[in-house]
C-alpha cells in the first residue's frame, strides 16, 4: 500500500510533515510522497522523520498550472531537489502571487459585508502558506458558511462572486521547473481537466509529453473504473509511468483517508519502485528517506 499524493500544513493539509510520516508508518504504507501545493517547505522535515522511522519517502510537489479548459492543470513532481535554484526562484514567484491575491479576496468579502480579516485567515494556515481552504475555515468560524464545500461554492471557487485568480505557470514551464530539479513530471487527476476520454484527451497528453510529461495519476478516488482503465491503457501505450494517490488533506477533506481514500483504494507498491527506477535512470541517483 502506497500513497503518492498527500498534503501537509505547509500548504492546505491539517497534518504537519512529521505527523503525516508517522501516520504513514502506523498504517503500514510502504511508500509515501508529500506533494504540497507550490511549496517544498515540508520536504526536509518529512525526510528527517522518514529516515528515523524507515519510511520510503518521495519528495514531491503539486504545481497549479494555467489551463484554458477549467482554468487549472495540476502537475505533480516526484523526486525533486528542493534546493535547486530554478525551483526556489519559481516557488518564490508563486508564493508572492498568492500573497498578492489574498488581500484582494478579503476586500471583496468585506465590501459585501462578510466580515473576516486577513489575520483570521492567517491563523487558520497555522504558519503554512495561505490558500483558499484557510479562507473557507475562517468563513465557517465566522458563521458565513456551514462547511468547506459550502464556503467554496458560495464565495471562493472559480466562478463564485469573491474568487480572485492568481498568476500561474504554464504547463510547459511547470514541467521545465520540475525537470530542472531532477524530478519526474506527472499529470495529476486527469479527470478534473474536464476532457472526455477520446481523441482530444489523447492529443493533449501527447502535447504534454512533448513538454516533458513522464507519467499520469491513474489511481485517484474520483476516477470511475472505466476512466481508470482508460488512463492505464493510454499510459501503457504511450510509455508513461502510472502513479496514484489519495489527495489526502487531513481534516480539510475528512472523507479521504491516507493510503485508502474512501476506504477502497489499493495502489500497487510496484508503482513507487518503477517511479524510483525511472528517476535513477534519469539522474543516476535515488533521493528518498528511509
Amino acid at each position: 500500500m502506497i500513497d503518492l499524493h498527500t498534503h501537509t500544513t505547509a500548504s492546505d493539509g491539517t497534518l504537519t510533515p512529521e505527523e503525516l510520516i508517522r501516520c504513514a508508518h502506523e498504517i503500514g504504507l510502504s511508500a509515501v510522497a508529500i506533494t504540497d501545493h507550490d511549496t517544498t517547505d515540508a520536504i526536509a522535515i518529512a525526510n528527517d522523520e522518514a529516515e528515523k522511522l524507515g519510511v520510503f519517502f518521495i519528495p514531491g510537489i503539486e504545481i497549479s498550472a494555467e489551463y484554458s479548459g477549467n482554468g487549472t492543470m495540476h502537475i505533480l513532481g516526484y523526486f525533486i531537489d528542493e534546493t535547486n535554484d530554478q525551483m526556489i526562484e519559481t516557488l518564490d514567484f508563486l508564493k508572492e502571487s498568492r500573497r498578492l491575491r489574498n488581500p484582494k479576496i478579503i476586500k471583496l468579502l468585506n465590501d459585501a459585508g462578510i466580515s473576516i480579516t486577513m489575520e483570521e485567515v492567517v491563523e487558520e494556515a497555522g504558519g503554512g502558506q495561505v490558500g483558499r481552504p484557510h479562507f473557507a475555515k475562517a468563513l465557517i468560524k465566522s458563521g458565513f458558511a456551514s462547511s468547506v464545500n459550502d464556503a467554496f461554492d458560495k464565495y471562493i471557487k472559480k466562478g463564485a462572486p469573491y474568487y480572485v485568480n492568481k498568476e500561474r505557470l504554464s504547463p510547459k514551464k511547470s514541467m521545465e521547473v520540475i525537470l530542472s530539479s531532477g524530478g519526474i513530471p506527472v499529470l495529476a487527476h486527469p479527470k478534473t481537466l474536464g476532457i472526455p476520454f477520446g481523441d482530444d484527451f489523447k492529443k493533449l497528453i501527447t502535447t504534454l509529453m512533448d513538454y516533458g510529461l513522464m507519467g499520469m495519476e491513474c489511481y485517484y478516488y474520483s476516477h470511475s473504473r472505466e476512466e481508470f482503465e482508460n488512463y492505464i491503457a493510454l499510459s501503457q501505450k504511450l510509455g508513461l509511468l502510472v502513479t496514484g494517490g489519495t489527495d489526502f488533506h487531513g481534516d480539510n477533506k475528512p472523507k479521504i483517508k491516507l493510503g485508502v481514500a474512501k476506504g477502497n483504494m489499493n495502489i500497487p507498491d510496484d508503482l513507487a519502485v518503477k517511479l524510483a527506477t525511472a528517476h535513477k535512470d534519469k539522474v543516476g541517483v535515488v533521493k528518498m528517506g528511509g
